[in-house]
């Protein structure tokens, strides 16, 4: 079950995404805070070797076997977003650095950091250096990532 705003009695996973009037992102909240652009998806792999650009898709596909997914280029980084974002990579040179937001701490060797910004948001920050590191427990871990982006995690009210 979904959480239900005080204001509109609205469903959150329910409620229709406000886009941008100025870049036309989407997001979950209205006014959503954001640095407005837009950006090619190949520019973040110039001047990358080609196994950049192989894990990249790697975990796309991944991602993609799950469910729907928006691919965001933004400045510095490439977000995965359904409703909300809920992961996101940085090509560099012989790795990708990244994070998923996932509605619990998960303490384990694989994340670099772990920054906890409420009860239900933790951003697990990874660095991926090989398709072989897409395995079973990362993929369990994009799955909870991706049901947080459909804001499957917001169970209890929430007031607006």
């Amino acid at each position: 079950m979904t959480g239900v705003t005080r204001r509109s009695r609205t469903p959150i996973g329910h409620r229709p995404l406000w886009r941008c009037p100025s870049c036309r992102r989407v997001f979950a909240n209205p006014g959503q805070v954001h640095a407005c652009g837009r950006y090619a998806l190949a520019s973040h792999f110039i001047g990358k070797p080609a196994a950049i650009r192989r894990l990249f898709n790697a975990i796309r596909a991944e991602i993609r076997r799950i469910g729907p997914v928006r691919v965001l280029p933004e400045k510095t980084r490439i977000a995965f977003q359904v409703r909300m974002s809920f992961a996101q990579v940085t090509p560099r040179r012989r790795w990708l650095d990244g994070h998923l937001v996932l509605a619990r701490r998960i303490d384990n060797a694989r994340f670099r950091k772990v920054e906890t910004y409420s009860p239900r948001n933790h951003v697990h920050v990874f660095r991926l250096r090989d398709v072989a590191d897409i395995d079973d427990e990362f993929r369990a871990w994009l799955l909870e990532a991706y049901r947080v982006g459909e804001q499957r995690h917001l169970k209890t009210s929430i007031a607006r």
